[in-house]
């Protein structure tokens, strides 16, 4: 079946949620669209009404050019952009803190964690529980919340599954957290959404979110047939340029945090991680799972 590449582009992207963050994410553009078009469509039909009502052929329009003041017409004009402002300015302040990144999602069942660091140029995916990673492809059981733990090894980039929701930043020397889940079995792509060299048109990435026991399946897949992620592994994929998929078994301790310290230096003043540092910020209580 062929279908028309900007309707295949509309399906896979943010107006075709697969998860509660992004849904709600939808939510809030249709809603200030709605908002918006209140104003800007009886603006439009009223103009042209204007335009039409004292055309040069209308005899019956009168013009006053001595009228200057009206106060229930000031109080009409003024109180439409009011209350624009007050109902987007509610939705932005609702949605900012609802949809707060670190905000732990609802859910009976535990969250998974995956650290993920961002290189020149791939994105590396550790699963600190399991003892195995993955390059460009992450592996993730539907309905299941997920916390991700991130950070950059080089400049500042920009993390982002469209189907899921939140694009968040990642800085050397720091870490953000994001909270996502899968609503639904599928492959969703995810990108670099800000530029970081050469190959940042190539720094893709897919989510695979998959059954629990495919995912444990994968788990153990891994975990068996992964290359070593040694010190000389690690090497290679800092170094720029971009690869496909790769799998790994994690043979470094404390990975994440390790990476966080290193490129302590490279973070903006004031926001280095000291070597004494917490590896995941998100430790604390605010971050808490349910």
């Amino acid at each position: 079946m062929t279908v028309v590449p900007s309707l295949a582009v509309l399906q896979s992207g943010v107006l075709d949620p697969q998860g509660p963050v992004a849904a709600s994410q939808r939510l809030i553009l249709f809603n200030a669209s709605v908002i918006m078009a209140a104003v800007i469509v009886p603006v439009i039909v009223l103009t042209l009404a204007v335009a039409w009502w004292f055309r040069a052929g209308n005899r019956r329009a009168r013009r006053r050019p001595d009228w200057a003041y009206s106060g229930p017409l000031e109080v009409l004009v003024w109180s439409v952009p009011l209350l624009v402002i007050l109902f987007l300015g509610g939705i932005a302040w609702i949605g900012s803190h609802e949809l707060d990144p670190r905000r732990p999602l609802a859910s009976e069942v535990a969250p998974l964690d995956i650290e993920v660091v961002s290189l020149d140029w791939k994105w590396l995916f550790i699963l600190p529980r399991a003892g195995v990673a993955s390059v460009n492809h992450l592996v993730v059981p539907v309905g299941r919340p997920l916390r991700f733990h991130l950070t950059s090894t080089t400049v500042m980039n920009s993390f982002l599954v469209p189907q899921l929701g939140s694009q968040i930043y990642t800085m050397a020397g720091m870490t953000t957290e994001l909270n996502l889940r899968a609503d639904r079995a599928g492959v969703y792509p995810g990108l670099s959404a800000q530029f970081s060299g050469d190959g940042f048109s190539d720094m893709r990435f897919e989510v695979e979110a998959v059954s629990e026991e495919a995912f444990a399946g994968w788990l153990a897949a891994t975990a068996a047939e992964g290359r070593p992620l040694d010190a000389e592994a690690l090497r290679l994929l800092e170094r720029p340029g971009t690869t496909g998929r790769e799998r790994y078994r994690v043979a470094l301790p404390d990975l994440f945090g390790s990476l966080v310290r290193r490129h302590g230096h490279g973070a903006m003043p004031g926001m280095a991680a000291s070597a004494s540092a917490p590896s995941h910020p998100s430790h604390s209580p605010h971050a808490a799972s349910p």
